[in-house]
């Protein structure tokens, strides 16, 4: 049996505690902003439908996923509050106002299409896909200005890199979405649809180009590591892989896609880590070791999530292999 005394002595195996859970935080955040990207990337889509039994395929497709894969959103929250709770009290003190907009956004996105399932009415139908359209769009749109103010430090949650970095989660999800609908969906959908996302997925780099460019020339805590080797390398990587995306979805591998899809994700939310290391709070002057909770808590939290997480992975790989292929043409959500 472990004994007590020694965790608190000391990090379990040796490991450097403050920065593990710095690095799970984000982990975090980059699994919510794949896996629930795809779903606003689909509900974005939802816009280029005006046939309702396409409408009604693109809702079908998402329908099994979405409210699970928004728990990885409450596991973000809840891991950044447990293991850096002064961190979590002063970015959510300072941008309450946007992350309720965000909030609302989600909640918009959710209740959006059980309204639109209720009344075969036209006018009904068309306001409710407006709302899933305008909860799927904004929600990431927010969540990028949100994570700029955090990376730069800002006060303030608007900032002139924010709209830059919100588009670029936009383009990002409808890359993910596209890649999706070319797995769940067949026929005129998917080829009408998988279009798009060659499109969003050079948006997304002029974006992101854009975005950093804007960062180097306002926030000079940021500019100044962007020419580092690993911010650099993350940046290299993203062009390699936007080439990789557009050449699995003219091909039509379509698990592929979404697999670089995954790591453009991934390699975003890593850069954003980067270049706030090691700090977690500029705005407060916070690293990553000053913010973190006792050696204790972060070994108790350790082995917690050692042992919870693999049961989360395996629901999911149930999940999805349960609602694997694709939908069938008069399917619904």
């Amino acid at each position: 049996m472990t004994d007590p005394l020694s965790l608190s002595s000391g990090p379990v195996l040796g490991l450097s505690l403050p920065e593990l859970w710095f690095g799970i935080v984000f982990a975090f955040l980059g699994t919510f902003l794949f896996l629930d990207g795809f779903d606003f990337g689909v509900g974005a889509l939802f816009a280029t439908r005006d046939d309702e039994s396409e409408q009604e395929q693109l809702l079908a497709a998402i329908g099994p996923f979405w409210d699970g894969n928004e728990v990885w959103l409450v596991v973000f929250g809840g891991a950044l509050f447990a293991a850096f709770p002064a961190a979590y009290a002063g970015l959510f003190s300072r941008h309450y106002i946007l992350l309720f907009a965000f909030l609302a956004a989600l909640i918009l996105r959710g209740l959006a299409p059980e309204f639109y399932e209720q009344r075969h009415d036209e006018r009904w139908r068309r306001i409710w896909g407006v709302a899933f359209v305008v909860g799927s769009v904004s929600a990431p749109f927010l969540l990028g200005m949100f994570a700029t103010a955090w990376l730069t430090g800002s006060e303030g949650s608007l900032t002139l890199a924010g709209p830059l970095v919100g588009l670029a989660l936009v383009a990002l999800t409808v890359v993910s979405g596209a890649a999706f609908l070319g797995i769940k969906t067949r026929g005129v959908v998917q080829s009408e649809t998988t279009a798009y996302g060659v499109r969003a997925v050079t948006g997304y780099l002029a974006l992101v180009v854009a975005s950093l460019v804007t960062l180097a020339l306002t926030a000079p805590n940021v500019g100044g590591g962007l020419l580092a080797p690993v911010p650099a390398a993350l940046v290299a990587l993203s062009v390699a892989l936007v080439g990789g995306y557009v050449r699995a979805m003219r091909e039509e591998r379509y698990h592929l896609a979404l697999g670089v899809a995954g790591a453009l994700t991934y390699g975003f939310v890593a850069l954003v880590a980067v270049l706030l290391y090691p700090s977690i709070d500029p705005s407060s002057e916070l690293s990553v070791a000053d913010a973190a909770v006792s050696t204790l808590a972060l070994n108790l939290m350790t082995i917690a999530s050692a042992l919870l997480i693999p049961l989360v992975i395996t629901y999911f790989a149930v999940l999805y292999s349960v609602f694997a292929g694709p939908v069938e043409a008069g399917e619904s959500y």
